[in-house]
């Protein structure tokens, strides 16, 4: 029986980390776990930068909020939190072991072998290093849920099968 009581999202605001949100949500939903949602900003206060480091700070912290509904405040206990670090595949471990992690779920976007190679992949090494089972995400991605059929599912549940 697989037990899921955490799960980890890692998110960069790109197409497949708001997938990956999408499944991180159903997963968290169907097992019962609670939701970390996590965006690891480089550190913009060892950098010089046009705009001001603390409301670029507040900027993402907004946008980190933005994803994180009250639903999933409530039902998932979730959690937004932002971490700064010059390498995010590591802060993303590190937060996973604090964290007692069950399954982290993370977009990837699928790049080619010699981009890859040049400039290396979070997702990747974060599969290499994670405490816990690592699920990616690509996109666009293959759908486990058809539109038509989470509908039906609905209208099942309240009793409206028009």
């Amino acid at each position: 029986m697989i037990v899921l009581k955490h799960v980890l999202v890692p998110i960069d605001f790109g197409e497949a980390s708001e997938v990956a949100l999408t499944y991180g949500r159903a997963l968290a939903t169907n097992f019962g776990a609670s939701l970390h949602v996590l965006h690891v900003m480089e550190n913009v206060f060892l950098r010089p930068m046009a705009a001001d480091p603390y409301q670029h700070k507040l900027a993402m912290t907004e946008r980190l909020n933005q994803r994180v509904t009250n639903d999933d405040r409530e039902a998932l206990h979730a959690a937004a939190v932002l971490a700064t670090s010059d390498n995010p595949a590591e802060e993303i471990v590190k937060y996973a072991k604090a964290h007692a992690i069950d399954l982290i779920v993370m977009g990837t976007h699928g790049r080619g072998a010699v981009a890859q190679i040049l400039m290396g992949s979070v997702a990747e090494r974060v599969v290499r290093t994670a405490p816990c089972p690592v699920l990616t995400v690509r996109h666009p991605e293959h759908e486990f849920v058809v539109p038509e059929a989470a509908d039906t599912t609905a209208n099942q549940k309240t009793g409206d099968l028009s």
